[in-house]
Formats: structure tokens, C-alpha cells, sequence
């Protein structure tokens, strides 16, 4: 079963937009987790427009299950994520001012700087993974790199998807098997939700994660939190 990691930045950007604490973020990690979540995603920002740094530091403590810290490599990311020691970082090539991820790594542009990145995350014990678009030669870059694991950009899979265009997946179903004769796992996500992700989870061979925040907490207005994360679970099995 491909493993589900919900990404709660959008819960944090809730609590922000009053101040305070409401919703609580560290109970609603616990939540999520009892209600089968099997891991926890953050993603904090330089300008900690929702997760907060402190925000990792206190889940640290709390995540029981998967705990993953997507991010830039600053050197102030860096350094948060080497106190943490989270069970798995996914570097992504955020600019600053990006409102979303919008791209993946050059892993052959970059591959010096992210090696250097990476060894020392797997010195510590840290699974790394590498935000990619689903192209054959950025997946051999990171491999290259060592990198543990890719997370392969969804957008355009599910933008086509909502087009009635079920061909996008053609591209992430051959970067899946690429990955995999390489010896890298296989995780996903950005746009992924309860109407794709089964015909996705069905056509990417060995996923072994998703990473699912927006839609997710989108969906939970109308129907739940803990009930569409078992509809989730229910379409990864």
C-alpha cells in the first residue's frame, strides 16, 4: 500500500490568518494520525507564511508516525533539519517568493551543490528524497547525487486529468519504472486529490508515498477531515 503523508501547511496558513492558536497544529497532527494518516508534512518557507520554524521543532515531539520537512536547502533549513532528524527531507528549488513549488530540481545543473547537501542529511540518518518533474535524465541525476528517493511534481498530470486527458500520466508511469531500475523509491505529489489520486496510484508503479495537503484539507470542509483521509486510504490500497 503506498503510504499517505498529509502535508498541514494549509492548517497552519488557518491559524495565522487570526493569530493565536486555533487551529492547534500539534493536535492536529495527532489527529490526523489517529484517524490513519501514516505520516506528517511540512513545509516551512523563509517568510514562515504558515509553518512556522518553531512549528518543526514542536512536531518533532509529537509526529509519531512518518515525519517529513520539505524545503529549500538554506542554510538555515539545514540546520533546523539536522536538529530535527525527521524521518525523511524532500529538498525543493523554491524561490523565495513562490506562492506554490512550481518545478523540480536540475539534479545535473545542481548535482554538486546537492550532493554536498545530501551526505550530510544521510550521515545523520535522514532519508532524502528530491523534488523532480517526471524527465528520464533528472532522475538519473539523482541517483547520481544519492538521493534515497524521488518526489515526482504532479501538476501536470493533474491538470491534464481534469481535462479528461488520462495521457499525462504516460510520462510519471515511465519516470516511476525509470526510478525503480535505478534503485530509488518512489513518492509524489502537488495537486493530487480524491478524484486522481486512484488513477494515479493505479498507473505509477512502486509509489511508495503521497504527499497530499490542499486538496486534502480542501475536501475536509465538505466532508471531514477524518473521513476523506480514509477515502484517501481506501484509493491507496
Amino acid at each position: 500500500m503506498t503510504k499517505l503523508s498529509v502535508n498541514i501547511n494549509k492548517l497552519a496558513t488557518l491559524r495565522n490568518s487570526r493569530g493565536g492558536n486555533v487551529p492547534n497544529l500539534l493536535k492536529s497532527a495527532k489527529d490526523i494520525e489517529s484517524f490513519g494518516g501514516q505520516g506528517i508534512t511540512i513545509h516551512p518557507r523563509p517568510d514562515e507564511r504558515h509553518i512556522r520554524y518553531q512549528d518543526a521543532y514542536d512536531l518533532k515531539d509529537v509526529v509519531t508516525t512518518e515525519f517529513n520537512i520539505e524545503g529549500n536547502p538554506i542554510p538555515k533549513f539545514v540546520d533546523m533539519v539536522l536538529a530535527i532528524k525527521p524521518t525523511q527531507v524532500t529538498l525543493v528549488p523554491d524561490a523565495e517568493d513562490a506562492i506554490t513549488s512550481n518545478a523540480g530540481w536540475d539534479t545535473m545543473k545542481h548535482k554538486d551543490f546537492l550532493t554536498d547537501v545530501i551526505t550530510v542529511f544521510k550521515e545523520n540518518g535522514i532519508r532524502t528524497s528530491i523534488f523532480v518533474d517526471p524527465i528520464e535524465e533528472m532522475i538519473e541525476g539523482a541517483a547520481k547525487i544519492g538521493a534515497d528517493r524521488i518526489e515526482l511534481y504532479t501538476e501536470s498530470f493533474a491538470k491534464s486529468f481534469s481535462e479528461g486527458n488520462k495521457e499525462g500520466i504516460i510520462p510519471f508511469t515511465n519516470a516511476a519504472k525509470t526510478a525503480h531500475d535505478l534503485g530509488i523509491g518512489i513518492n509524489a505529489g502537488h495537486d493530487l486529490s480524491l478524484d486522481n489520486i486512484k488513477f494515479f496510484k493505479d498507473n505509477v508503479p512502486h509509489l511508495l508515498e503521497v504527499s497530499i495537503g490542499h486538496a486534502l484539507i480542501c475536501e475536509s470542509l465538505y466532508l471531514g477531515l477524518e473521513n476523506v483521509i480514509n477515502m484517501y486510504l481506501h484509493r491507496l490500497q
